[in-house]
């Protein structure tokens, strides 16, 4: 059954603040992991991982052309990447400060 237009924008919003909301709380790596493989498919993991394998590099300057000899990710994925990180949400600054390294 299709959703009506109407609410669909609230919908989407409480049930994205509601999966933010789980991924919030799961401090475990391994039932993140397990989380991840049940809700992504192989390929979104990948591209998750690939834009996440890029992150620290650009926040330390890395060049485009060496992120992509390094790691094989895209140079448009990598472009993608950098404009989040100058012009995005901050998440991506946000999770470095997580792991410790300069965001």
């Amino acid at each position: 059954m299709k959703r009506r237009e109407i609410g669909e924008q609230a919908w989407n919003r409480a049930t994205r603040a509601a999966l933010a909301e789980v991924l919030a709380r799961i401090d475990d790596p391994a039932t993140m992991d397990a989380f991840l493989d049940d809700l992504c498919t192989p390929a979104e993991l990948e591209a998750l991982a690939d834009r996440w394998s890029v992150v620290p590099l650009l926040a330390q300057g890395t060049p485009y052309r060496a992120i992509h000899e390094r790691t094989g990710v895209s140079v448009t994925t990598i472009g993608r990447v950098a404009r989040c990180l100058e012009h995005g949400a901050g998440g991506y600054r946000a999770a470095l400060r997580h792991t410790g390294a300069p965001a």
